[in-house]
């Protein structure tokens, strides 16, 4: 089954004000768009699809829901208790096919605790309907008013270097996003933060929220604090391509350029914007859904725009898998090109279709940077025997060593691989599911650079901590 969708609106308007009882306990904020948002008051409430539940699933939506016939009559109930250790809420599982608290099914018959922040998923673990927020448990003190009088955070998504990534919700609404929350203190020096908020950066806001690619993520809104950075991201719920790769080996020939066609078009369209990514990998690429062939979303291009360029290469607590030699070489002090993405984006195709990275720091013969530098890598036919000599040329003029030597991603666009008429109309069908496949007419931008100008000094913020595929 496909992941929910990435957005999800409450049947009607949300109010916090409006919901908000005086003697409400918790709230159940919806995951999915056939459920709505509740304030829980009594001690005992029964959900299903059976008309005598306190909360049956009666309304058109998720009688639609492909999910529907799958719930019980009595699917799960919540009980609000008093024991030895305090007050606790608990989930009781009543249901054939299953209820699951942040993807652990609990099992019928059975009880679970049910804590601030837990996801409640019905039928099967996919198919998220609830996050539970215990009211007693106060906001986090830490978060700024203008963040929380505008959305509620809940549960970690996920963490990084940088800091990490919560569900929010926006207020009145209920609409879903990411919250990436960035500490300054990761990027300072002698204490003196490194990140650059002055009204010239919050000028590269505004320019990164008005961009519009069905590929790109969507910025939605920035909260600047002296001490922390909240940017408010469209959420994409089908993993990371990364993922993705290392759970089915490697893509199809097919598919990978389904896939990268996009990646490609929407890192076009961000240098066109004069905006050069400098952080490409697997885990910056989302899926929006768990289908192979599906629309992808390039994340995390902003950062660079925030953080000095000097303090991000201290950052890397990884191995420099996809960073360009020319980053190597100047220990990221020099002044790149668009090209680096170009060659980011190379090593992520090389992944794609092999399963494994063209460069490792398992090799004993030589080290990892000087494998990079030197481009020391290579295509094994029993690795590569199914896939066309085309597909390997284009790895091989993305990945050059000598950046002006690096085909641009114009003419990756028109490379002899990506001239295939049918994954065109099909990754357009994705793309612009409301045009019929058609592209829809460019809008006129003002570019901010020359074409061909370098950027600012740049580097990439620090790799992933997880491995990348085995190398054979």
């Amino acid at each position: 089954m496909d992941t929910l969708a990435t957005q999800d609106i409450v049947d009607g308007d949300f109010s916090e004000e409006d919901l908000l009882q005086s003697n409400a306990w918790g709230r159940l904020f919806p995951l999915g768009a056939s459920f709505v948002a509740m304030d829980l008051t009594a001690d005992s409430y029964s959900f299903g699809r059976g008309e005598d539940c306190d909360i049956p699933f009666s309304n058109s939506a998720s009688r639609k829901h492909q999910c529907f016939q799958a719930y019980s009559k009595i699917h799960f109930k919540l009980h609000r208790q008093k024991t030895n250790t305090g007050i606790h809420v608990f989930l009781e599982d009543t249901s054939s096919n299953g209820t699951f608290i942040n993807g652990e099914k609990v099992g019928k018959n059975k009880k679970q605790v049910l804590n601030n922040n837990d996801e409640i998923a019905l039928a099967m673990k996919k198919n998220k309907a609830y996050v539970f927020m215990d009211l007693h448990t106060k906001e986090d003190s830490t978060l700024p008013s203008a963040l929380t009088e505008k959305y509620t955070l809940t549960r970690v998504l996920g963490k990084g270097a940088c800091g990490e990534v919560r569900l929010a919700f926006a207020k009145g609404s209920c609409e879903k996003f990411a919250c990436k929350i960035i500490s300054k203190k990761k990027f300072s020096v002698g204490g003196k933060s490194q990140l650059n908020l002055a009204s010239q950066v919050m000028g590269e806001v505004k320019i990164l929220k008005s961009l519009k690619h069905p590929c790109i993520i969507k910025i939605e809104d920035v909260i600047d604090t002296p001490d922390t950075l909240y940017i408010l991201l469209e959420l994409v719920e089908g993993g990371e391509l990364f993922d993705k790769v290392v759970s089915i080996d490697k893509y199809d020939e097919k598919t990978g350029k389904l896939l990268f066609y996009q990646m490609a078009s929407a890192i076009k369209y961000l240098h066109d914007e004069g905006i050069t990514h400098r952080d490409l990998k697997p885990e910056n690429i989302l899926l929006a859904s768990d289908d192979l062939e599906t629309l992808i979303k390039v994340t995390d291009f902003g950062l660079s725009k925030f953080v000095d360029a000097g303090s991000m290469m201290k950052t890397f607590c990884g191995t420099p898998t996809y960073l360009a030699p020319e980053i190597l070489k100047s220990a990221g002090t020099g002044t790149y090109t668009k090209a680096i993405d170009c060659w980011s984006l190379g090593v992520i195709l090389f992944i794609m279709l092999s399963g494994y990275p063209p460069f490792s720091d398992e090799r004993t013969d030589m080290e990892l940077p000087k494998q990079i530098v030197g481009g020391h890598f290579s295509f094994p036919k029993q690795y590569w025997k199914d896939v066309s000599d085309t597909a390997i040329d284009l790895i091989k003029k993305m990945m050059v060593i000598d950046p002006k030597k690096r085909i641009t991603f114009a003419e990756i666009l028109n490379h002899p691989w990506l001239k295939d008429e049918e994954m065109k109309a099909k990754a357009n069908a994705l793309m612009f599911p409301n045009s019929d496949g058609m592209v829809p007419p460019k809008t006129p931008s003002g570019k901010r650079k020359a074409a061909g100008e370098s950027d600012e000094p740049a580097t990439k913020r620090n790799l992933s901590d997880t491995t990348p595929p085995e190398t054979p």
